[in-house]
């Protein structure tokens, strides 16, 4: 299979055509492919191999969704993030308001308290005037709700044909309080991993919205700002180890870097991860584990085990946490992998796919 190739057109029940681009290249590539930008196998190898190799330092080499940087005895957080969602207009938001939502929780994950965003926009030749009014508006409106404000930006157009309507780069600064200490490198064995809530949702309602499935169930995106839910666990337990947003490659991503990276084993109970319904039915029909698909109002925490109940508890006060639920914990055993007890009582090891069959996802 070329790196170009596209899969043949695939027929559901009712005469539904799907024409899905093959994310996944032949072995040794040399050029980029969408599976690199999957959040899985092929994304970390470019990070890996290509981009951390020549820019390598001390803060970028933590790999954290934020930077930590020290300023005048306090710390900052500082982040980045592109979007690229196709359609920007979905059930449950837009790509405004995902641009918004996504930078306040990357710094939220490591327990800063946003407060400025940058606002890049590439305009592609002929997108509807309107559509940019209601893309920056619906920006305004999730500022106010997340208390931000955009105070520096940049607009660029491309030719008609070189992008996809409109493309948003934000970046973000938060404060983080004095004694919070959020990053991968201190999840340890004994941790205990809480989700906050069901997954799948975004990815499942983005692709039957540019598809135009017919799915049995109501499918909403569930983009929400998380700063104010992660204050809520701080406060129950201000010793929590690391946090994640499971966005691309969803909550097996989210896992896998970790316990890949912190060469630490993390064991999972698959009966205990919340899927709505029909969720968990779209991904049967569509041949997709609801483990890889994106989410965006969502985290995974790994906590100490004494303050486990604590924040659990905290998390579902929150109207964002309800759902909150203890997955697994970290183990001393089996380093680098992550394993799920099966809903018939056996094992299987998680591990990334290659590329992903949903590229354009947030």
């Amino acid at each position: 299979m070329s790196s170009d190739s596209r899969l043949d057109p695939t027929t559901l029940d009712g005469g539904i055509s799907l024409n899905f681009e093959c994310p996944v290249p032949a072995q040794g590539t040399d050029h980029v492919v969408m599976g690199h930008g999957s959040g899985g196998k092929l994304t970390a190898r470019l990070i890996e191999q290509t981009i951390l190799p020549a820019l390598k330092n001390p803060i970028l080499d933590v790999l954290d969704d934020q930077a930590m940087l020290p300023l005048d005895g306090g710390r900052i957080a500082f982040t980045t993030d592109s979007y690229v969602v196709t359609p920007i207009f979905f059930p449950g938001g837009d790509i405004g308001e995902l641009a918004v939502n996504g930078t306040v929780n990357d710094l939220a994950m490591g327990g800063a308290v946003p407060k400025f965003l940058s606002l890049a926009l590439i305009l592609e030749e002929g997108t509807p005037l309107f559509d940019l009014e209601r893309v920056v508006a619906s920006v305004r409106r999730a500022a106010d709700r997340a208390g931000v404000v955009v105070v520096t930006g940049d607009t660029k157009v491309v030719p008609r044909g070189s992008g996809d309507g409109i493309f948003v780069n934000t970046a973000g600064i938060g404060l983080v309080p004095a004694g919070v200490r959020l990053s991968a490198q201190r999840v340890s064995p004994g941790d205990a991993v809480i989700l906050s809530g069901q997954i799948g949702d975004h990815g499942v309602a983005i692709l039957a919205s540019r598809e135009g499935l017919e799915l049995e169930g109501e499918f909403s995106s569930d983009t929400a700002a998380l700063h104010d839910l992660v204050a809520s666990m701080l406060a129950a337990h201000s010793d929590i180890h690391a946090m994640r947003d499971p966005t691309r490659g969803g909550l097996a991503a989210s896992l896998v870097e970790i316990a890949t990276r912190q060469k630490l084993g993390i064991e999972v109970d698959e009966r205990a991860i919340p899927v709505d319904d029909a969720v968990r039915g779209a991904c049967e029909i569509l041949g997709l584990d609801p483990l890889h698909v994106a989410n965006e109002g969502k985290l995974v925490a790994f906590v100490p085990e004494v303050g486990a109940e604590a924040v659990l508890a905290a998390m579902r006060a929150h109207p964002l946490g309800r759902g909150a639920v203890r997955i697994g914990r970290v183990v001393d055993t089996h380093a680098g992998t992550v394993v799920l007890k099966t809903p018939v009582g056996g094992q299987r090891v998680l591990d990334l796919p290659f590329g992903e069959s949903l590229p354009r996802i947030c």
